[in-house]
């Protein structure tokens, strides 16, 4: 009976042992949600060399968007062509199936916009807010997020 109990306890630490060893060196698959399932690659203008613009493309790529880059010096005017208030510019120019977003907006408001399909042209978060995505390893605090199309601008998330 101890020598049966010794090789059970054996086998079960070799494999939680190798449980642990595994789930540490393995980076664990990205679970996208389904409007990122869903979503056509997103398209992102940046001004060139933009490191949080990379910082921003790579969280989204965690969240299971596929996302390509593009350098574009006229970023902001391509943004205000899209219908973006010029004083809600954001970091950069994306577009995200059919919708409009500016700036480091994080995944679940995105997600939200999907799922939800407002009869807008996109939404905002203006400037280059040091707690957003891109900009620190994880959003903290509160960000305001603007909707807007052709019956004005309005707060889409205060979150």
């Amino acid at each position: 009976m101890k020598m049966v109990l010794a090789v059970t306890l054996g086998i079960a630490g070799a494999a939680t042992a190798a449980y642990v060893a595994t789930d540490r060196e393995t980076p664990s698959p990205v679970i996208a949600s389904a409007a990122a399932q869903g979503a056509e690659p997103v398209t992102i203008w940046r001004s060139p060399g933009c490191g949080c613009c990379d910082a921003y493309a790579e969280y989204l790529r965690a969240e299971g968007f596929a996302v390509n880059v593009i350098d574009d010096h006229d970023f902001v005017d391509r943004s205000v062509a899209a219908g973006v208030p010029e004083q809600g510019v954001g970091c950069h120019l994306a577009m995200i199936d059919g919708y409009v977003v500016s700036g480091l907006v994080p995944s679940e408001i995105i997600e939200r916009l999907l799922d939800e399909r407002p009869d807008i042209t996109g939404i905002t978060l203006p400037g280059m807010p040091g707690n957003a995505p891109g900009m620190a390893p994880a959003k903290t605090g509160t960000l305001r997020t603007y909707a807007f199309g052709p019956d004005g601008v309005a707060v889409y998330a205060d979150e």
